[in-house]
């Protein structure tokens, strides 16, 4: 029996296997935050993949905590109003729920579409804006220095998170993800490479979590009883020598934050300093994954250049990870679980338009969705 293949439940959320797809920036929104046909096409697509579960991109909380100025946001009603009808025609291909991942850039703000060029842009510029972070340093030598918040700033960035967590259940998302990962806002006031502030959000680390502690609970308090809240974060800055974010670290905030509720711990990496030294490979992240899964009882996603099949299983099967998200493999494959069902000798759920192209002789590994 696969176990790649087997529900799990995310609180009270089931899903019918333990495939998520993890969101993936498309720098594709309209200058004003808004869902564009590319999106349609984009989820619609991940709705048909299979897969138990799809977090969609990055979504910031305020206009300056996008990446870029092609990301989506949800700080407004027409941006809620915009992304609940297209998940109503989403929702209509398969039962495969949604979720949506909010999050603040912070210093690495105000950037241009990767394919452009990727760099920063001038606040002066058009399509830049003035960046913000815990302290006032930048992410690259070259970058704009970001304002340092104030605590009135800070408390209107946990108001914002929790105003856009009110419109992710409105427009019909299934599980709001926190982004408190790869550099962005939320990592940046847990690293002391990029927090030096003195006050209540700096310093120790209780201090420098209390941020994402806070916004966590912020969003917890104005969801529904139950509805489900992950988070997703860097396990480690891969700085070796100097006082950085590391794996003992992400382990006392996994516990934190289990008690506050989450209904998972997604483990990345990376994405703080711009001198990182990531040690890329098959299953790069999975031993920082394995660290968190024992020590808390909530599951544990695992991600990162997992894109076999049974690369997958074997990490579920040696109790690294509870899931698997997968991002750039399945982006190159749609089908991604289609194929890894085939391989380990699974059934799969597909829509029934796709009944006929089974290949042949192994029709016993596809059954339609449920009426």
């Amino acid at each position: 029996m696969s176990l790649l293949f087997e529900s799990i439940q995310f609180g009270q959320l089931s899903l019918q296997n333990k495939i998520v797809i993890a969101p993936m920036c498309q720098y594709s929104a309209t200058d004003n935050g808004e869902v564009t046909y590319w999106h349609e096409q984009q989820w619609a697509h991940y709705a048909l993949s299979g897969a138990g579960l799809c977090i969609i991109e990055a979504t910031a909380v305020q206009p300056e905590g996008r990446i870029s100025y092609a990301d989506l946001g949800l700080w407004n009603d027409l941006q809620r109003a915009q992304m609940k009808a297209l998940l109503e025609k989403v929702k209509s291909l398969s039962p495969m729920p949604m979720a949506i991942q909010l999050a603040h850039a912070g210093r690495k703000a105000s950037t241009d579409k990767p394919w452009s060029g990727k760099g920063q842009i001038a606040p002066d510029h058009t399509q830049g804006w003035q960046t913000v972070s815990a302290s006032d340093l930048p992410f690259n030598d070259t970058d704009a220095a970001p304002h340092a918040l104030t605590i009135e700033e800070i408390q209107k960035v946990i108001a914002d998170f929790a105003e856009s967590a009110k419109r992710a259940v409105d427009a019909g998302f299934d599980l709001i993800e926190v982004h408190a990962a790869h550099g962005y806002l939320l990592h940046q006031f847990m690293s002391p490479l990029s927090n030096v502030r003195t006050d209540e959000y700096g310093g120790s680390f209780e201090h420098r979590i209390r941020l994402t502690l806070e916004v966590f609970q912020a969003i917890q308090n104005v969801v529904p009883k139950g509805y489900p809240v992950g988070i997703r974060i860097s396990a480690t800055d891969w700085m070796d020598g100097v006082e950085s974010w590391d794996v003992e670290s992400s382990i006392g905030l996994a516990k934190a934050l289990e008690q506050l509720g989450a209904v998972y711990i997604h483990v990345s990496s990376g994405g703080l300093h711009a001198k990182q030294d990531i040690k890329i490979g098959a299953n790069y992240q999975v031993p920082f994954a394995e660290a968190i899964k024992q020590n808390v009882s909530i599951p544990v996603i695992a991600v990162g250049l997992i894109t076999e099949a049974q690369q997958a299983e074997d990490i579920l099967q040696n109790a690294q990870a509870d899931a698997i998200g997968l991002a750039r493999a399945i982006q190159y494959d749609p089908r991604w679980p289609w194929h890894a069902a085939a391989a380990l000798g699974a059934e799969i759920e597909i829509s029934p338009q796709y009944l006929r192209c089974q290949p042949h002789g192994l029709k016993q590994l596809f059954k339609k969705f449920s009426d």
